[in-house]
This record gives C-alpha cells, sequence and structure tokens, in this order.
C-alpha cells in the first residue's frame, strides 16, 4: 500500500511541476525583506558564536478572555513562523498569549556565515527572546524540525515548560541508522544549488499534501524559493545546507525517556516524510520510517503521552485543514 501511494504521489507531482517555476520566481530577499507576514513581526537582537544575530517574531496578545498562559509556536525547516498565522489568531481568540519565532538560519531571521547550527543553539536563543518578551512557563509547540527543537528546549529546560505539542516532529528516529547514507555539507550544498519553486513544490506535493495541491499553498512556496532567488540566495542555501546537516545529525530518539513534561502528538496520519530517505540504498528505504511510524513507537516511550491522530491530513495539518487542526491543539491545551 505504501509503494503504490508514493507512486501516485509521485506521479501528481510530476504533473503538477511539469513547468519549471524558477524563472517566475519574486525575489523576496534572502530575510524574506520583500514577503509580508500575516502578524506584526518584533525583533530580539543577542550575539552567539561570535555573531550578532536577529531573531524576528510574532506575539499575539490574547483577543479574548486572558487565560495568563502563553504559547510558543516552533516552525520546521520548510516553514516560518508566518505560516503560524491562522494559528495564533485562533489561539490568540481563546485567550493565549502567543508567540512564534523565525530561528536564526530561516526565513526573517539573521544567517551568520559560517554559523554551526545546533538545536542546543537554537533553544538558547529561543528561551533568550522569551526572556527578553517577559514569557514565564509556557506550552511549547514544534512542528517538523521545530519539534526537534522543542524536545531540546524541553529537555534543557524543563521548569519552563508547563507541556509539549508535538506536531509532526522530526527526530523521533535516527533515520542514519535506519538506513540513510550521511551527507556532508558539500553534498548538502550541491543539493542545495538545485533547489527552486519546482523541486519545493515537487517535495512537498510528495511528502505534505499526499498528492492533492491547493493554489493557497503556492504563497508558502514562494516564501520558500523567494529567499533563494535575488543576490543573496547563496547565503540561504549555505544556511539550508548547515540546517539538514543539524537535522540528520541530531535526532532526538535516543532521549525520548527522559522527558519529564506532558506530551502530545498531533499527527497527520498520511505524512509520508522520512528525512532524506530518497537518497538510502533502494533495499533499505522501506526501513527508514515515516513520520507516523516512528510516532506510533515513540508514543510508548514517552512516560504519559499520548497521541492525537488525523486521518487524511499530511505533514503540515495547520495549512492543510487549519480549522482541524486548532480543534485538535486547543484539545491538547483544554484536556
Amino acid at each position: 500500500m505504501a509503494i503504490k501511494f508514493w507512486l501516485r504521489s509521485a506521479a501528481c507531482a510530476a504533473l503538477a511541476v511539469s513547468v519549471p517555476a524558477s524563472a517566475e520566481t519574486t525575489d523576496l530577499g534572502a530575510n524574506l525583506e520583500r514577503f509580508a507576514y500575516p502578524l506584526p513581526v518584533k525583533w530580539f537582537e543577542s550575539t552567539s558564536q561570535g555573531h550578532a544575530v536577529r531573531m524576528a517574531y510574532l506575539d499575539v496578545q490574547p483577543s479574548g478572555p486572558n487565560r495568563n498562559a502563553t504559547v510558543v509556536l516552533l516552525h520546521g525547516k520548510n516553514f516560518c513562523a508566518a505560516t503560524w498565522g491562522d494559528t495564533a489568531t485562533a489561539l490568540a481568540a481563546h485567550g493565549y498569549r502567543v508567540i512564534a519565532p523565525d530561528q536564526v538560519g530561516f526565513c526573517k531571521s539573521t544567517k551568520p556565515p559560517g554559523y554551526q547550527y545546533s538545536f542546543h543553539a537554537l533553544a538558547e536563543l529561543t528561551l533568550g527572546l522569551l526572556d527578553r518578551a517577559g514569557a514565564g512557563r509556557i506550552v511549547l509547540v514544534g512542528h517538523s524540525t521545530g519539534g526537534i527543537l522543542a524536545i531540546r528546549l524541553a529537555l534543557l529546560h524543563p521548569d519552563r515548560v508547563s507541556s509539549l505539542v508535538l506536531v509532526d516532529p522530526l527526530g523521533l528516529n535516527d533515520t542514519l541508522a535506519e538506513g540513510v547514507p550521511y551527507a556532508d555539507l558539500g553534498a548538502l550544498r550541491a543539493e542545495e544549488a538545485k533547489t527552486d519553486a519546482a523541486s519545493i513544490k515537487a517535495y512537498q506535493l510528495r511528502n505534505y499534501y499526499h498528492g492533492i495541491w491547493r493554489p493557497d499553498y503556492d504563497r508558502w512556496v514562494e516564501m520558500l524559493a523567494g529567499q533563494y532567488a535575488g543576490a543573496g540566495g547563496d547565503v540561504v542555501r549555505d544556511a539550508q545546507a548547515r540546517l539538514s546537516d543539524m537535522i540528520e545529525t541530531q535526532p532526538v530518539a535516543a532521549e525520548l525517556q527522559r522527558l519529564s513534561v506532558p506530551v502530545t502528538l498531533i499527527i497527520g496520519e498520511l505524512d509520508a516524510t522520512a528525512f532524506r530517505a530518497n537518497t538510502a540504498p533502494p533495499e533499505r528505504r522501506g526501513q527508514v520510517r515515516t513520520v507516523p511510524q516512528a510516532a506510533e513507537e515513540a508514543v510508548k516511550r514517552i512516560k504519559g503521552a499520548r497521541i492525537v491522530r488525523l486521518g487524511g491530513l499530511g505533514h503540515a495539518p495547520q495549512v492543510e485543514d487549519p480549522a482541524r487542526f486548532q480543534d485538535a491543539l486547543l484539545g491538547s491545551l483544554e484536556p
């Protein structure tokens, strides 16, 4: 069944992106200077590894009766704080303060040359931002790569995290151990050199949206591709290659049992994401678990964890079906 699904999705991807899109890509700036976020952007300035860094973030105050609780939304590798716009607005309407940062290396935030990306470094920068914003204990929501970061932050600072919600998170399995060959920075840069709107759309169609594309997804493809399009494109490509190295070498699978905060996993059951599984030898690809497969095993290893399965949805349920995702998220916050 999985093979048939992959072939059907790949065929849909080929049809959907048969015309190259890169020639039409608008230069949005390496830091998305010309891409409008759905909510006002604030800035956090700090230093890291000897670099001055600046992080963009959304800070949405409650528009409903104030619960005196802060929810922090952490984006994935192919996403930005902007992608959380609908979610942030819905949470604020239910009385939550919402903070959604762009991590260093991503989107509107700084991309320092030669930066050594690690989830530890990003966690400490995120904590610094939260301290500056006056946020105390938080509900931490991490999507995709942001799920690894959320777990790392919760392991480092459990006293600051009241609960953890993981949305289709990566890192629950060690893909290198399962058969994905290690790719060094040079190989990852070579892959990034081929990235454009067409390749981004094909990847998302196949892995995120199970072969079904809607026009409203185009905005997020344009957001990502627009960073590569101008003079700063090489800066973005280098940052993305370094971030891929971080993801492939720093899973949290071996540390899940150390989590000491309440954990909910929200999983789109049609998510076909398995980080870099396409590079594994054909005979090993079936051993590289997808996000839903890894989540089913991980929930058994995290004390007291529960899993919410979203049938019919893929890797980005907050984008694919915002209302249904928001119901699931609010349910995890308001048991």
